[in-house]
């Protein structure tokens, strides 16, 4: 059953703010702070995963396994990155379908040629619009439920211009997408126009280091978004403080630096409590 968390966000009408997630330990995490919808990176759990880079190599099995694992991990609403739809409508169908059998509140499918390419680095293609409008199409009548929103992305911003992405998204949102996405716009200014030719919900994407300004999230709400995702925040923090502890090992030694998190705590937020549980109602038993 799809996690209805998303959608109440969306219809409240208060902005929100969701981290990507990489990994298992940052799902996690993320849940040990509070967050209530998380996003499922394609670039970062591909990243982790494989130690390979968002250019449309990782298959649609590889992904739809990653959803499914965070969906069954976190406590939280999932949206899941789905690239292209990994192909053509037939693709598009297969994958809506097994995202939503994985577990995930949202797919977001974007309008670039397969193999496509992460937003933030140049030598995108994108397909004609009224091929996309069809993906969308597809999308919405491939899910077995309405509760499983359909986000449209366009990367149009660097090709076609800012007239060019609204152009896009008005198609999208004529063929049925629950939320719009204009990636990599560049200036605030862009920002309001685009936020102001929707009625319906439009989402940022905060990726640091990207194309994109990143103003805080107080600005991004008086923009006019609905809401924004950090995919790249726990990746770069998580690289950063690895790096760091590595090179105190190995020029210095230190094995157990001041910054750890508590190992005690991480055993029971990835759930040792029950596994110790379960060993002293059943161990020893035959």
């Amino acid at each position: 059953m799809t996690d209805l968390r998303f959608r109440a966000k969306l219809a409240a009408g208060q902005f929100f703010v969701v981290p990507g997630i990489h990994d298992m330990i940052a799902a996690v995490v993320a849940d040990r702070v509070g967050f209530d919808v998380v996003y499922g990176s394609g670039y970062w759990l591909t990243a982790s995963a494989y130690g390979l880079p968002d250019a449309g190599i990782a298959s649609y099995t590889q992904m739809v396994d990653r959803m499914a694992t965070l969906a069954r991990t976190s406590k939280a609403a999932v949206i899941a990155d789905a690239d292209t739809g990994y192909g053509g409508l037939l693709n598009v169908h297969h994958t809506v379908k097994g995202y939503e059998a994985a577990g995930v509140s949202a797919i977001q499918i974007e309008d670039q040629e397969f193999p496509k390419k992460c937003g933030h680095t140049p030598f995108k293609r994108l397909i004609p619009l009224e091929d996309m409008a069809e993906k969308i199409k597809v999308a919405v009548a491939a899910r077995s439920s309405g509760d499983l929103l359909i986000i449209a992305r366009t990367d149009a911003r660097q090709s076609e211009g800012l007239d060019g992405t609204l152009r896009r998204l008005e198609a999208y949102a004529k063929a049925g997408a629950d939320v719009v996405f204009p990636e990599a716009l560049q200036s605030e200014e862009e920002m309001r126009t685009a936020c102001a030719s929707f009625d319906l919900p439009v989402m940022a994407n905060m990726a640091n280091g990207g194309l994109s300004p990143v103003p805080n999230a107080n600005v991004l709400a008086e923009i006019g978004y609905t809401f924004a995702i950090y995919p790249s925040l726990t990746s770069l923090v998580a690289a950063h403080a690895m790096e760091r502890a590595l090179i105190g090992l190995k020029e210095q030694g230190i094995g157990e630096p001041d910054d750890l998190f508590d190992f005690k705590t991480f055993c029971s937020m990835i759930g040792f409590d029950e596994v110790w549980a379960f060993e002293k109602k059943w161990g020893g038993k035959a």
